[in-house]
């Protein structure tokens, strides 16, 4: 089934949101200019290189973009040369930086390309998105978000339909006062470092395996 063409809720939405996110990802890279150097050579000295960690993450349309952050684990490898497990990859110092969000400072730069807004759905992996229903792939309706409606509701301590529900939500209703209201919220959540997990994957699990799981449960109860 092909989806239904997104229409902007309002003027906000269609006219003021993309400048203002444009505006605010440029002050922000030119004034903490100088933190972005500080995390950079920091990230080298403790973790290694490359220093900024890419990753494929789908966008708006579901538009397959390289998502920009400090990386936060080491290349620790065993015997045989393999990758060690990412929980033994993750240092300290690592771990600080997810628990502050500091590694996510690069994304500023997504923000300003156009690949990503201040606020909208986290974007996750792309091998997620078969395993979207048709009314959760409407969270790709809008420009994934640094933060979002999901993320001052529970963050990764969300199960994933009902972080779905709040992403879809936010893409039917995009207004001024809304934005406005999630981002205090997100400034007080990050103060108070309430629902952030440095360890996702303790929080997250896995979702194409959670939803494989679901629908074989929901077939076997038919």
């Amino acid at each position: 089934m092909e989806k239904i063409k997104h229409e902007p809720y309002g003027p906000y939405e269609k006219y003021i949101k993309r400048p203002l996110d444009l505006i605010c990802s440029l002050i922000a890279i030119i004034v903490f200019l100088w933190l972005y150097l500080i995390i950079a050579i920091l990230v080298r000295v403790k973790l290694g290189s490359p220093v900024i960690f890419t990753q494929d993450r789908p966008g708006k349309d579901e538009k397959i973009f390289k998502l920009y952050k400090f990386r936060t684990m080491t290349n620790a490898k065993d015997e045989n040369g393999n990758l060690l497990p990412d929980s033994e990859r993750l240092t300290k110092f690592g771990k600080m930086l997810r628990a502050t969000s500091l590694d996510e400072l690069p994304e500023a730069f997504n923000i300003a390309k156009g690949d990503m807004s201040i606020l909208g759905p986290r974007p996750l992996l792309p091998s997620y998105l078969p395993w979207y229903t048709e009314r959760e792939r409407h969270r790709h309706d809008v420009r994934p978000g640094l933060s979002g409606l999901a993320q001052v509701n529970g963050r990764n301590y969300l199960d994933w339909d009902k972080r779905f529900e709040l992403d879809v939500q936010y893409t039917e209703k995009v207004t001024f006062l809304g934005d406005v209201k999630i981002i205090f919220k997100t400034v007080k959540k990050f103060l108070s470092h309430s629902n952030i997990a440095s360890d996702t994957n303790k929080t997250e699990g896995n979702m194409a395996e959670i939803r494989a799981e679901k629908l074989k449960n929901e077939n076997s109860n038919k």
